[in-house]
């Protein structure tokens, strides 16, 4: 269940107790992304264990409020923490986005009661590092640094670093320096094998997210 202790509010995220809801929670199939382009962006980053089985039951409510979801994280934090991390497909969450999204969870993880024992949902938007969980995030950050962590070894490595040229062929396309290599070489990273991606924080990112622009959107995006 969730605590009922605190209500709390801060630049980047929210903090909010559950309260009780006059409406069942319920979860239509309608309420999931069916068209074509929208399926070939879905998360290639799935949670397991309990923040899976949260981030099923969260996925399609932030769908119906226009939100996206980046990822479902379950921490021992502040006696249990369930943090839930959105955005908007296109321009700024608010704390106030934060408060409306807080009490559409609310509800629904009483219902379905996934923890098994007392939490709080924090509901936060994606910062500097954020993290890259869609082959629409690393087209709309070409041109800035990413860590890429894959599930299977590649070429005997795991953890690749460098910078986003684009998305091709189902891949993410990085340029980064090589062993041996004078000039930085471009490799393709398959979207299916990536386990974790973020971003590397840097002074550009940080301007683009206080500005609250994201970068490959031009001037009227």
């Amino acid at each position: 269940m969730i605590g009922f202790d605190q209500e709390w509010a801060a630049a980047r995220s929210f903090l909010l107790g559950s309260s009780a809801s006059p409406q069942p929670a319920r979860i239509t199939a309608s309420s999931s992304m069916s068209s074509p382009a929208a399926s070939a962006d879905q998360r290639f980053v799935r949670e397991t264990g309990v923040e899976r089985q949260i981030a099923d039951l969260v996925e399609p409510v932030l769908g119906e409020l226009g939100f996206r979801l980046v990822r479902v994280k379950v921490s021992g934090r502040d006696g249990g923490t369930v943090q839930v991390m959105a955005e908007r497909p296109k321009g700024e969450m608010t704390v106030e986005d934060c408060a409306t999204i807080s009490r559409r969870l609310s509800p629904v993880l009483d219902a379905y009661d996934p923890m098994p024992s007392t939490y709080r949902l924090e509901i936060s938007s994606p910062g500097i590092d954020r993290p890259l969980v869609r082959p629409s995030d690393f087209a709309l950050w070409t041109g800035h640094e990413a860590k890429i962590e894959l599930k299977e070894l590649v070429d005997g490595r795991k953890r690749f670093r460098g910078v986003i040229e684009g998305v091709e062929d189902g891949e993410v396309r990085l340029s980064m320096e090589l062993d041996g290599k004078a000039e930085p070489v471009t490799i393709g990273l398959p979207f299916s094998l990536i386990g974790e991606a973020k971003l590397v924080a840097g002074m550009e990112s940080f301007r683009a997210d206080l500005s609250g622009k994201k970068p490959n959107q031009g001037n009227g995006g």
